[in-house]
């Protein structure tokens, strides 16, 4: 019978572009690595012995406007959410993110042009089998109206999100995204929002130096800025499903579970994170052997609206 095997890139990839919030231009290269490896960044610009970074929760340092890890040397790499969303969706264990800069560049704002690449060079099956964790019982975290919860699920992953903006025209919007069927164009093409009126205050901070309509929506009133306007129209809710996924995959291993949310976003489902893993009776490892081998990979996406 065949194993869900881990995977990894077939072909290094190198893409180049600016970071979202320092403005500053950014090459990465994805490169294929070894079984249980995980996810880690490497920041070319810095010495090396102090240049590893891995991709876990528990080196979240920043989550305002985006998921900041850092290693104990304090070398730190930021944006990180569209990648990893990619490597969530495509099934990619074990790489290593060569980037010369702190941030990861933002692109169109999206995953589209990761998970481009990755499908262009193609993915291989490895010697280990892959880990999936299995949530044993509901575990939730709140923040006054804003609240992220985990609960059991039989091998699948829900994520049910909830939106609630006063924009008329973002509104209040939830969607539902089951992991077990469809497809993740959507959400994959899903790109980062702000509000025009909070441009400003965003720039106060040092942040989104690099933002514009060509990597964000940008939204006044009851108006898109940007020409194209609207992917989808559950852009909204489906690029912040987007940046769940890429913070889950911080978690090490793909998720069993049925997560719901109200106005979550990067800080939450960190918490949510450190308080699951911080009692073992919480969850499990589960080895998954598949019946098929076209079955191998970890169910296919779907975005389904709620």
């Amino acid at each position: 019978m065949p194993k869900n095997l881990q995977k990894t890139i077939n072909d290094p990839i190198q893409l180049e572009g600016v970071g979202l919030h320092n403005g500053i231009k950014v090459n990465i290269c994805l490169k294929p690595a070894k079984d249980n490896s995980g996810i880690v960044f490497k920041r070319t610009d810095v010495e090396d012995e102090q240049s590893l970074i891995e991709a876990k929760y528990k080196n979240v340092s920043s989550s305002a406007l985006c998921t900041k890890i850092t290693n104990s040397h304090g070398v730190s790499v930021s944006t990180i959410e569209h990648l990893m969303a990619a490597f969530y969706g495509e099934d990619i264990d074990n790489i290593l993110v060569e980037i010369d800069a702190p941030e990861v560049p933002i692109l169109d704002g999206s995953s589209f042009d990761f998970v481009e690449s990755i499908k262009s060079v193609g993915v291989q099956e490895q010697k280990h089998t892959k880990k999936y964790i299995k949530v044993l019982k509901k575990i939730e975290v709140k923040d006054g109206s804003k609240f992220i919860s985990i609960e059991p699920l039989e091998k699948d992953l829900i994520i049910d999100f909830e939106v609630v903006y006063k924009n008329p025209l973002i509104r209040t919007r939830r969607q539902e995204f089951k992991f077990s069927s469809g497809d993740l164009t959507s959400i994959y093409n899903s790109r980062t929002f702000c509000l025009y009126e909070d441009i400003d205050q965003i720039k106060s901070q040092g942040l989104a130096k690099g933002g514009s309509l060509e990597n964000a929506i940008v939204v006044k009133g009851d108006k898109i800025l940007n020409e194209d306007g609207l992917r989808n129209r559950n852009e909204f809710v489906s690029h912040k499903i987007l940046d769940c996924l890429g913070d889950l995959m911080l978690s090490g291993h793909r998720i069993y579970g049925h997560i719901k949310t109200s106005q979550g976003g990067h800080q939450l489902t960190n918490k949510l994170l450190r308080e699951f893993f911080s009692n073992n009776s919480n969850w499990k490892f589960e080895n998954i052997e598949e019946k098929k081998h076209k079955d191998s990979k970890y169910p296919s996406p779907i975005a389904v609206n709620a």
